[in-house]
């Protein structure tokens, strides 16, 4: 795992992203800026974070709607400037998707003893990000996965595992349907389903020999796991691509990181012109080494669209229960304002009667 300290992109770690797929910033923002970014977590939760017995007991994970966004320029330039080198330059990302929410995703781990660790291979979260648009090659939606470390995670404390060597058998089954495919949902998820599967197959759309499961493919194509440990401030940048897999929090001391999107203004180009106006980006590099191309005149057979995940609602409901624990706990800051300002005026004179 190569680990960025204070520079950019230097030539080793190119070397590294092209071989692996990631990189590691360390210290990209400090403790101070996630304690700020972080100092609601708890009351939006409505959960004590000194109590376990307050932690839900029917999940071990709980993904949060955001209520803030900060620039990731001004919250941590130096991931910002790495972002533009991985995918080409500032022009060619959407600033509309170049911002980090309060999003976060807390692994609070299981609330009853775990059965014994399974080897990285078998855990049952391998997935590739984006529930939200139909999936081609070039897709521009999810450009690369980042995670920003909001707290500190030891080994065994929930780490999300990557696969790198799961990145090339992902692009090539994207290359070979260029009709798009649909991300997984409830109740079949953690999967991709070409577009047209429902018509063929309206059984069951696992009967499509297009049908794609991540864990099954991760099982037989992938050796190589990488536990993402880190420090709080830390952040991770993955090829978009990248398979990868939530795992068990045995610690049960709080995971905290976001998994914010960037997205480009137009589709990756794998046959891009041969002048230096027109490079292929970091990201584009590694996708064509990972089909064993120099150049692919790839073109989707059908239009691309934005889907509607069923977590939208689900967040938007948070998202209220959120606002109205965070007003009470406002109402109930202004309550004991007044009380704790006349026991300190008490105090006051108590000391100068002294």
């Amino acid at each position: 795992m190569v680990e960025l300290g204070s520079c950019h992109t230097a030539a080793e770690d190119v070397d590294f992203f092209m071989e692996h797929g990631y990189l590691v910033v360390k210290q990209a923002f400090s403790r101070e800026q996630a304690a700020e970014f972080t100092k609601d977590m708890w009351t939006r939760l409505g959960l004590d974070p000194h109590d376990q017995s307050t932690w839900p007991v029917d999940r071990a994970r709980i993904h949060m709607p955001y209520h803030k966004q900060e620039p990731v320029a001004t919250f941590a330039p130096r991931v910002w400037e790495i972002m533009k080198e991985l995918l080409g330059g500032e022009d060619r990302i959407d600033p509309a998707a170049s911002a980090w929410g309060d999003s976060f995703i807390v692994n609070l781990g299981p609330p009853a003893p775990v059965a014994p660790v399974v080897a990285p291979a078998q855990l049952d979260n391998w997935h590739v990000d984006g529930d939200f648009f139909v999936h081609f090659l070039d897709s521009p939606e999810q450009a690369l996965l980042v995670i920003p470390v909001f707290s500190d995670i030891a080994p065994g404390g929930g780490a999300t595992y990557i696969a790198p060597d799961g990145i090339a058998p992902v692009a090539r089954y994207l290359a070979a349907h260029p009709e798009g495919v649909l991300p997984g949902a409830p109740p079949l998820s953690l999967c991709f389903v070409p577009t047209d599967s429902a018509a063929k197959y309206p059984g069951d759309p696992r009967a499509d020999p297009g049908f794609w499961s991540h864990p099954d493919a991760v099982r037989e194509h992938c050796t190589t796991f990488v536990e993402l440990t880190a420090d709080t401030g830390d952040v991770v940048l993955m090829h978009p691509l990248m398979p990868h897999s939530a795992s068990p929090n045995v610690l049960r001391v709080p995971r905290v990181i976001t998994n914010p999107p960037v997205a480009l203004r137009a589709p990756f180009r794998f046959a891009r012109a041969d002048d230096d106006d027109d490079e292929y980006s970091l990201v584009e590099r590694k996708t064509l080494k990972a089909l064993g191309v120099d150049r692919l005149d790839f073109a989707p057979t059908t239009a691309r669209r934005r889907l509607v995940p069923a977590r939208v609602a689900a967040q938007a409901k948070m998202l209220a229960e959120e606002k109205r624990r965070l007003e009470e706990a406002e109402a109930r800051a202004r309550v004991m304002a007044p009380s704790e300002a006349a026991t300190s005026s008490v105090q006051t004179r108590a000391i100068a009667v002294a």
